[in-house]
């Protein structure tokens, strides 16, 4: 595609997951390109915004002349959960589109916002799940689709990465208010999400238990949770995220013909194996690293030319919130809880 046929990107934050995969990925894509980045830090806005080739740059002072960018039609936001909304209306109200950093936000209300902002102001809003793009993931979701696995009974899922105590985080991710909750929305998301996409099931109840080794860290958000979700169907699911642990990622579907396991499941970094049996034959395939966050960007653009409704969207992003708070609700209760899904969805 031409360059001037490329859609326009800002990239509002350029924390750990920006410097390390979303600012590199327009390298590769090919119907997306960078044109801004915005960040609190002027002179690590200059710099990032030179080395990836972006005209322009701005603070998030700046943030309005960067909307007003007439090259700006669409903006990538990966800021701290719980400034999604702000970061995202204001973007809406200026006619530019929204691909936004899972969780959408910290809570159900700011998801609401921001589907409103979106829907009023004309412009597609998707939420950054790359598995929907992703070869592997795909693959799995076919097996499923086709009733490969026949009526399925269990889902088995879990993302950990561990955080050294030595280690100096953003202190964001350790507020509750900033983040919305601690390992299950910053990669316990991944199996919430990813178990509604693959099944096409929303859950109907959520029972939960978390746990911190580290009081003086995890005051306000777990550092570990186990959750279980019921389906429709009788289908059970359970998951795992935790900040102390080494990093492992998988997603293991039972199904009354057999089983499919993808492990790693969620990483972007790795090469992905896609195993299992069915009808009692094993099947083994391998997937090479690509770059899903290309795909993503691209799959937006595509969107946006085409006139077309975004999957994952702001109706995805808002649910998983909505399952993630019946989560924690259920861990202070001590017991199962209805999921309730707002009645307004984007």
């Amino acid at each position: 595609m031409a360059e001037s046929k490329r859609l326009g990107y800002a990239v509002v934050g350029l924390g750990r997951i920006s410097q390390r995969a979303v600012l590199p990925a327009f390298r590769h894509s090919k119907k997306a390109k960078l044109v801004a980045v915005v960040s609190g830090d002027r002179r690590k806005a200059k710099r990032l915004g030179a080395e990836f080739g972006a005209d322009a740059w701005y603070t998030y002072d700046d943030y309005a002349q960067c909307l007003m960018n007439p090259e700006v039609k669409a903006v990538f936001i990966a800021t701290s959960n719980g400034t999604h909304q702000e970061y995202a209306v204001r973007a809406a109200e200026a006619g530019r589109h929204v691909l936004c950093e899972k969780p959408m936000g910290a809570t159900v209300e700011q998801c609401l916002a921001m589907n409103r902002a979106c829907r009023k102001n004309k412009v597609r809003l998707m939420i950054a799940y790359r598995k929907y793009f992703e070869p592997a993931s795909l693959a799995l979701k076919k097996l499923l689709d086709d009733d490969k696995l026949g009526k399925l009974k269990i889902i088995h899922t879990a993302f950990t990465i561990y955080i050294p105590p030595s280690k100096k985080a953003p202190a964001w991710h350790f507020d509750l208010d900033a983040a919305g909750g601690g390992s299950l929305v910053d990669i316990g998301v991944y199996c919430v999400n990813t178990v509604r996409w693959l099944t096409g099931l929303e859950p109907q109840e959520a029972n939960g238990y978390a746990w911190s080794t580290d009081p003086g860290r995890y005051g306000q958000v777990e550092e570990s949770i186990c959750f279980q979700l019921k389906f429709p169907g009788a289908l059970l699911v359970q998951g795992s995220s935790s900040y102390s642990a080494a990093q492992a990622n998988f997603l293991k579907v039972f199904g009354e013909k057999g089983w499919a396991a993808l492990d790693p499941a969620f990483a972007y970094n790795e090469e992905r194996r896609l195993f299992g049996k069915i009808d009692g034959r094993w099947f083994e395939k391998r997937f090479k690293i690509i770059d899903e966050f290309a795909l993503e960007l691209d799959a937006f653009a595509d969107s946006i030319r085409l006139r077309r409704e975004p999957g994952p969207n702001g109706h995805d992003g808002l649910r998983d919130v909505a399952v993630m708070e019946a989560i924690y609700q259920a861990v202070r209760k001590g017991r199962w809880v209805k999921v309730h899904f707002p009645s307004e969805l984007a």
